[in-house]
Order: structure tokens, then C-alpha cells, then sequence
């Protein structure tokens, strides 16, 4: 149900109470850009909310033969933390392209890697399945329980920042925005919610210009929690919810890296930097704006040639 109701996100927020933490908001210094520091997360992202949701309800004989996601790190790392907690194995399919920070946390948590072609894990998450591959499927986008779990950032940012404008939140599968979305436009619907892409991969943008759910070429990048080819099946409905999509150049999100860590000491992945560099761009707008940080899982390597000035 878009938008999800209120009383189920205020339940996921008492059910996860204990495994997610609630993270800081903090401004960022000489502007009216507030952050919201998922990165500050158990395992480095917001991810771990919607998981632990959806996996708390999940009845005992459906966790019997283990859980199974399909992520290219963050999601995979959420439902293998929880997973470990509740006592039950873990199988993630991950695309090629995973980088080997998110692969290593996976396996420290005692997920069983499962690679793939893009194309093919990107199928996985049509499907709602794996060949082969038995257990509840958690998908990180396309399940209700997930995004409450991810809409209790929403309730807590409210609570922080009450008169904020604009909330600018990463939009890889839109299960993230679909939950901040839908808190917000229960308890405060003056508030523009904006679905935040990378240039090199947009297809929110290109499907609400179009009118319809597009499908684009997807080019990988640096910038691996957010971009796909297409908007997921049932997730065309979130995006009805939101004020509109923005996006930023691989170019702007590693400055926004550097301006992160500089100026607060965040380590900020590329999809958890996106809405902060177009916050700094003057593309959202004026007043109170707060950028979802949502994850700092991060490739040392990057970090440290984005930091030098480069762009991976």
C-alpha cells in the first residue's frame, strides 16, 4: 500500500528499537544543510531498519531454511546482521560490480556470497527469487515491511528538525523514499520530498519526464548504492509521492565526499553524499534542507583518491 500508513511505520519504529540506533542530525557548518547521519549505523547504513522490520515479523518457520536478499552491499549487509541475531543462515546475491569493502562485511557477518551479472541480479530482484537458492526473500526495495522499517527516518527527522523545507533522499530502488515519503506527507505534507540519482544512472528522472516507468542505460560507476536501468515494477506509485527527482555528475558527489569529511568528519559513500551535493548545488532550492546520509560503505582505495582530488 503507497502511500504506507502511519501506524505501521510508528510500529516499525518500537519493533527495531534496540538493532538500528537513532542517528544524529547535524548541520552543516554556514548553511541551512542538515544531515542525516545513517552512515553512523551498526553496519554503515540505513539499511539495517527495513531489514530488521521485515525479518522481525517473518514467522519462525519462514526463517527456517535461512533468508535470502539480493544487494549490491548495504541490504545484503542489513539482512545478514539480522540475520545473524535471529540465529539463521544468510545468502546474498550481489552483482559483478560489488565493491569489496561491501563483499568483505558481508562475509564478516556470515553471508554466503552469491555473484552474478548485473543483468541477472537485476532479474533476482523482478523475481523476488534465486535459482536454486532456498529461504525467505527479503527484497530491498519492493517489500512494505522494509520501507516502514526505512520510514522511521522520516518520524525522527521530523522530531529534530520540525520546520524543515525539503528532504532530498538517495534514490536507488526507492524503498527509502518511499518510507520518508510517506511519513512525512502523513505528519507534515508541506514538506518537498525529492528523489536524489546520479547522472550516470537516472531513471526516476527520465520516467518522471516521461510520464511512465522508462527504462535507460545504466553505466556503473564509483557511486554503486543508487542507479539502475529502470524503475522497479510496483515502485512507479512512489514516485507520485515525491516533489520530483534531482540528480548529480559523478563530479559533484566525490566533491560532496571531500566536503564531508572535511567539514564534519563523515565518511560518506557516493549514494550517501548525492543529496548533499545537490543541496550545495543551490538545485533543491532555498530554506531548511536535510540530506539523507544514508550509508559510508565506502572502498578505501576511492576514499583516498577522492580525497586527493579525483574522481574514481
Amino acid at each position: 500500500m503507497i502511500p504506507l500508513p502511519l501506524g505501521e511505520i510508528r510500529k516499525a519504529r518500537e519493533r527495531i528499537a534496540g538493532v538500528a540506533i537513532r542517528t544524529p542530525l547535524v548541520r552543516l557548518p554556514d548553511t541551512d544543510i542538515w544531515l542525516k547521519l545513517e552512515n553512523l549505523q551498526p553496519i554503515g547504513s540505513f539499511k539495517i531498519r527495513g531489514a530488521a522490520n521485515a525479518m522481525r515479523q517473518a514467522s519462525a518457520e519462514a526463517l527456517s531454511r535461512g533468508v535470502v536478499t539480493a544487494s549490491a552491499g548495504n541490504m545484503a549487509q542489513g539482512v545478514a546482521w539480522n540475520a545473524r541475531l535471529l540465529g539463521v543462515p544468510c545468502t546474498v546475491v550481489v552483482p559483478e560490480h560489488a565493491p569489496q569493502t561491501k563483499l568483505a562485511a558481508i562475509e564478516r557477518l556470515g553471508g554466503r556470497i552469491v555473484k552474478v551479472p548485473f543483468e541477472r541480479w537485476w532479474q533476482c530482484l523482478v523475481d523476488h527469487a534465486f535459482p536454486g537458492v532456498e529461504g525467505l526473500f527479503v527484497h530491498p526495495v519492493e517489500d512494505e515491511q522494509v520501507m516502514a522499517g526505512n520510514g522511521t527516518i522520516g518520524l525522527e527527522l521530523l522530531e529534530d528538525l520540525p520546520d524543515v523545507d525539503t528532504v532530498l533522499v538517495p534514490w536507488g530502488g526507492g524503498g527509502l523514499s518511499a518510507g520518508i515519503a510517506s511519513a512525512l506527507g502523513a505528519l507534515a505534507p508541506r514538506v518537498r520530498v525529492f528523489g536524489i540519482e546520479v547522472e550516470t544512472a537516472a531513471p526516476l528522472g527520465a520516467s518522471l519526464r516521461a510520464g511512465s516507468p522508462q527504462t535507460i542505460d545504466h553505466k556503473p560507476s564509483f557511486v554503486d548504492g543508487i542507479g539502475g536501468k529502470s524503475l522497479l515494477p510496483r515502485m512507479w506509485p512512489v514516485a507520485q509521492l515525491l516533489a520530483g527527482a534531482l540528480s548529480a555528475s559523478l563530479d559533484e558527489i566525490a566533491a560532496a565526499i571531500r566536503l564531508l569529511a572535511e567539514r564534519v568528519r563523515v565518511i560518506a559513500e557516493g549514494a550517501g553524499a548525492a543529496p548533499v551535493a545537490v543541496a550545495t548545488s543551490g538545485r533543491a532550492g532555498g530554506g531548511k534542507i536535510a540530506c539523507i546520509v544514508s550509508g559510508g560503505n565506502l572502498d578505501s582505495a576511492k576514499l583516498t583518491r577522492i580525497l586527493a582530488g579525483e574522481t574514481p
